[in-house]
C-alpha cells in the first residue's frame, strides 16, 4: 500500500454510497476496506492489513475488566464492518456508520497515511474551527520534527 494522503470533497447520495477518491482507491490497491467510528464524529476506513495491526494493538490493551478499556473496544471495535467497492468505485456506508458521524450529502474525505477519515462538511470545518486556537500548541508538541 502507498502513503494515503490528500484533501477531496465528495458527495455521499441517497443510498448512502460514497464516490472513493481514484487517488486514495489506487493507493489502497483493495477491494474491501474497514470501517469504524473515528474520533469527532467522523469515520476512519483501514486496509485489511493496517486494520489488523491497529484492532490488535487496541485489543493488547484492553481489559475486560475495565470500563474506560470496554468504552474505548465498543467505540472502535464493536460498530468496525467491512465495506467493499462497487464496480464504480463507490463504497456503501453503513447506516448506523452514516448516523454517527452526521453525513449527509457532502463530504470531506481525508488521506491520514495510513487510514482515511470521512467527515460530513459541515462537521469537519466546524471541527478545524473549533480547534484553531489549541492547533499551535498541538504543533508545538511535536518537537522532534526538524528539518
Amino acid at each position: 500500500m502507498n502513503l494515503l494522503t490528500g484533501e477531496y470533497n465528495n458527495t455521499i447520495d441517497d443510498k448512502g454510497r460514497l464516490s472513493f477518491p481514484s487517488k486514495l482507491r489506487s493507493a489502497v490497491n483493495q477491494n474491501v476496506l474497514m470501517i469504524t467510528k473515528g474520533l469527532d464524529r467522523c469515520l476512519w476506513l483501514f486496509t485489511s492489513e493496517e486494520w489488523a495491526i491497529f484492532e490488535s494493538k487496541v485489543m493488547s490493551n484492553a481489559s475486560i475488566m475495565k470500563a474506560k478499556n470496554m468504552q474505548v473496544v465498543r467505540h472502535f471495535i464493536a460498530p468496525a464492518q467491512p465495506v467493499e467497492f462497487d464496480k464504480n468505485g463507490r463504497l456503501s456506508i453503513p447506516q448506523s456508520l452514516r448516523e454517527y458521524a452526521n453525513l449527509s450529502k457532502d463530504c470531506v474525505v481525508l488521506g491520514i497515511a495510513k487510514y482515511v477519515e470521512l467527515w460530513d462538511n459541515t462537521t469537519y470545518n466546524e471541527y478545524l474551527k473549533a480547534s484553531e486556537d489549541s492547533f499551535r500548541d498541538a504543533v508545538e508538541e511535536f518537537n522532534d520534527i526538524s528539518f
